[in-house]
């Protein structure tokens, strides 16, 4: 893999005394969850609670999954400050976002995901890949190569994996308290490194939601498998976008609820 879970890094997790079933006084590892203030030039437009380890990822990532700025935009700068948790992307054009921010939806997704304004506005523009396949071998490979993957989830738990694959191979794992922050992590790391998503496959540990499904659109990733269900919502937008939906994929086992063609 180009980016593994920093599962050493001990600012993402915290040791805690606790007590067991037999009322033992035990030390475990629980995450560590932090508020990140996202400013784009001198609007200030979210507050999100992340682990924090790619915060200019996330910033990015966050931006184009809400359309509030597109992948042609010139960044001239990306602040981070760590001490007061702030982070600011800086562009060359003026930017107003007021009347977006005062429409949002409050999402399903953990840590409180939320969509502003027009997140559907590309949504029935993009054209996903349809020449693109996936043996059904490779499901069972991905799963078993980030399901042993030493990550934060297997040490500390209460925390969401997604990971950008391709064929068979796990390419970039991003984990974060919420599934929607760590496919914004992926969205900005594919910006910043010029990555191709026709040819790509999603992974994520969390629901297959309305939310991940728009998100997985419009950054035209044409394949995506959870180990996890379904929403209504979210297959429904799925078979509009033609968009591959494989979800409850364990061992050998798994559903397709939408681009069952792309399967072989």
């Amino acid at each position: 893999m180009i980016i593994k879970p920093k599962i050493d890094n001990t600012k993402l997790t915290k040791r805690i005394y606790g007590y067991d079933e037999e009322l033992k006084r035990k030390i475990i590892d629980v995450i560590e969850e932090k508020p990140l203030t996202l400013y784009l030039n001198s609007q200030e437009i979210v507050t999100m609670m992340t682990i924090n380890d790619y915060p200019e990822y996330l910033a990015i990532g966050y931006l184009l999954n809400q359309n509030m700025i597109s992948r042609r935009i010139k960044i001239e700068a990306i602040d981070y400050e760590p001490d007061i948790n702030v982070v600011v992307v800086r562009t060359k054009n003026k930017t107003n976002f007021e009347a977006k921010l005062k429409k949002k939806t409050i999402t399903s997704g953990c840590a409180q995901g939320t969509l502003f304004g027009d997140v559907m506005e590309n949504f029935d523009k993009v054209k996903l890949n349809k020449k693109i396949s996936l043996k059904k071998s490779w499901i069972l490979d991905l799963s078993k190569k980030i399901n042993t993957t030493p990550s934060l989830y297997l040490k500390a738990g209460a925390i969401h994996g997604c990971v950008l694959c391709k064929k068979d191979k796990p390419l970039i794992y991003m984990e974060d308290v919420g599934r929607h922050n760590a496919i914004d992590k992926i969205a900005g790391y594919m910006f910043f490194n010029k990555v191709v998503p026709d040819d790509k496959t999603f992974y994520t540990t969390g629901r297959l939601t309305s939310e991940m499904v728009i998100k997985s659109v419009n950054m035209k990733i044409p394949i995506v498998i959870s180990r996890s269900g379904f929403t209504a919502a979210g297959v429904e937008l799925a078979r509009k976008a033609n968009l591959t939906l494989i979800g409850r994929a364990k061992g050998k086992r798994f559903m397709i609820l939408s681009g069952e063609k792309r399967i072989k």
